[in-house]
């Protein structure tokens, strides 16, 4: 496994940034649902490191994003928004009391859970932002939750060719 490290990091977003605009954001499926995967960064960021530096971290790649897409500091809001509540969720996807967190101990339902309630978060922040009107309330919904779906879908691929939840 690949020591991290603050090199690490930031060569790890690089690769996020541009996978997520280059590659991903060039999916549509169904002509308007695009997975969103630079979110593995926050998911995964090892719960013992630095809080500030994860924050101005998750803060970064949300302000990578919006440069590219041009979107004011959305993705900046929702993934340092995700990144601040990331012990919160993680502790109400588990039993575990204690302040030692580790994705090895989970159950996948349980893992299941953080995955989909930090993504959910996210695309619900990055969506309604965006895109909220009151007579668009339910095509945003259904919107968020069919993202949310498929970028599970794809973060799951990434955690299931990487070994995450035994590595982390």
């Amino acid at each position: 496994m690949i020591s991290r490290n603050i090199f690490t990091d930031l060569v790890m977003m690089m690769v996020l940034v541009a996978l997520q605009i280059f590659l991903f954001n060039r999916i549509d499926i169904a002509g308007k649902y695009t997975p969103v995967i630079y979110t593995i960064f926050v998911l995964f960021y090892p719960f013992y490191r630095n809080l500030y530096v994860f924050l101005t971290a998750s803060f970064l790649l949300g302000l990578a994003i919006d440069a590219f897409l041009g979107t004011w500091g959305i993705n900046a809001f929702a993934t340092t928004l995700i990144a601040y509540f990331r012990t919160i969720i993680f502790k109400t996807s588990t039993e575990v009391s204690s302040d030692i967190f580790s994705f090895h101990n989970l159950q996948w339902s349980q893992f299941l859970f953080y995955i989909f309630s930090s993504i959910f978060l996210h695309q619900f922040l990055v969506q309604s932002i965006e895109f909220f009107k009151f007579d668009r309330f339910f095509e945003v919904m259904l919107n968020i939750l069919i993202t949310s779906v498929i970028s599970i879908i794809f973060v799951l691929i990434y955690t299931l060719a990487f070994k995450i939840k035994e590595k982390v």
